[in-house]
């Protein structure tokens, strides 16, 4: 098997050595499409078991809070599992387990009982999460450090591709081709076919990575003459603080995104009917998949802590904007929120485990464990909106960004006293 030693972009086994590159580059992205495919049809699937179980909003949002607990629970045990075993067995190990969470709607669908469903939902996220601690950090060592963000923005585009085809899918799938809910309205026999495939695509992919020959990363997997060893992930500040502000970026987006229906509906807003107002949020999620086109191009030449400060701001300035106006003006400044959040995630995750060498694995379990922000800041903003009303209550993410910014402007100080201690 190749490897690779990511300080001098180094594949072994070819004349043109840095070529080698695109084989894995490919293979990795293929699984951001997928997850970010599979993660987004939760917004398809709360509203067909919300009428198939006739639950309320409450019960209806344990379809989220499971799915994104999942990554508190087994972020830190996939980090250990990909240090012990590497990169390539964590995502064999992802895409399996991740397989077996789709084939438990099956049972679920015949049972009838939501609690399966919820189970099945569990499942299939760790899985994911265990892809999301895999590949996350795998895709920025295949190349220059200098230019791991562009890599990371590049595959979370194909991500946020599959994040925007989801939904019109999932609506044909679980819905029919009208789209309407009076169908089957008792049943869901509708939601096995969808992840009967799904289940069949997860594991058709694992049993081609099983045969693909991937680069190792020495510099992740090799404590010996690490300059990391013997230090632990509490004295590095950009990844502590990194890890905060992966919580507030999950949680600001998923937030956003949640309310957006019911904020459109709003008379002062749009006064749109639900129907419709899903539509545009399209908008939000295809803003995302464009603007991380453009980040992999962009953060090539600019710091990505430099272009993480801007759109943070740009961020707060369309907030602050949508707060305080009405009708169109406060519609689409919240839609092109999408294009600023593009970036966050990737650039976010790439600048905080620079510099970890053999602690990376564990570095990426803790940042993937702080997705759970997703399941946590939109209950928050909830609690805001039942007092001061939904436009008000993008306070909530406001603080989230805020936090984002603060961390972008002080991130060179702290990876200077990351390496001060590696001296």
């Amino acid at each position: 098997m190749s490897e690779i030693n990511t300080n001098q972009t180094y594949v072994a086994g070819g004349e043109n050595e840095q070529q080698n590159y695109l084989l894995p580059l490919t293979a990795m992205t293929t699984l951001f499409f997928l997850w970010g495919f599979i993660t987004v049809l939760n917004d398809v699937l709360i509203p067909r078991l919300k009428g198939v179980f006739e639950l309320s909003y409450t019960e209806a949002m344990m379809i989220q809070f499971c799915f994104f607990s999942a990554y508190f629970v087994v972020s830190l045990p996939a980090g250990a599992l990909v240090k012990r075993f590497g990169y390539k067995n964590g995502v064999l190990t992802g895409l399996v387990v991740a397989s077996a969470g789709c084939l438990l709607f099956y049972p679920a669908v015949v049972v009838h009982e939501f609690w399966l469903f919820l189970t099945a939902l569990f499942v299939l996220a760790s899985g994911i999460t265990v892809l999301q601690v895999s590949a996350n950090p795998y895709v920025a060592a295949l190349g220059p450090a200098k230019t791991a963000s562009s890599r990371l923005n590049l595959a979370q585009a194909l991500n946020s591709l599959g994040t925007t085809v989801g939904p019109w899918v999932g609506s044909i799938l679980l819905f029919g081709a009208a789209g309407g809910l009076a169908a089957e309205a008792g049943s869901a026999e509708n939601v096995k076919v969808p992840y009967l495939f799904l289940a069949a695509a997860l594991l058709t992919i694992a049993v081609v990575f099983a045969f693909l020959k991937l680069p190792v990363i020495k510099e992740h997997t090799e404590e010996l003459d690490c300059k990391a060893k013997g230090h632990s992930l509490t004295e590095a500040p950009h990844l502590m603080f990194g890890v905060v502000a992966i919580f507030c970026y999950v949680g600001g987006e998923v937030a956003i995104g949640s309310f957006l229906v019911n904020y459109f509906g709003e008379a002062h807003i749009a006064g749109l009917e639900e129907h419709a107002a899903a539509k545009l949020i399209a908008y939000y999620w295809g803003g995302a998949m464009v603007g991380r086109f453009i980040g992999s191009i962009v953060l090539q030449k600019v710091a990505p802590s430099h272009a993480l400060l801007f759109n943070a701001i740009c961020i707060i300035t369309l907030l602050v904007i949508t707060m305080s106006t009405s009708g169109n003006v406060a519609m689409y400044s919240v839609l092109a929120i999408g294009l600023f959040n593009s970036i966050m995630f990737p650039t976010i995750f790439s600048i905080a485990i620079d510099g970890l060498g053999s602690l990376t694995s564990k570095g990426s379990g803790w940042l993937c464990l702080a997705i759970v922000g997703g399941a946590i800041v939109p209950l928050l903003q909830g609690v805001v909106a039942d007092t001061a009303g939904i436009q008000m209550s993008f306070v909530v993410p406001v603080v989230c960004y805020a936090f984002i910014a603060w961390y972008a402007l002080n991130y060179v100080r702290f990876n200077q006293s990351w390496q001060q201690k590696l001296l």
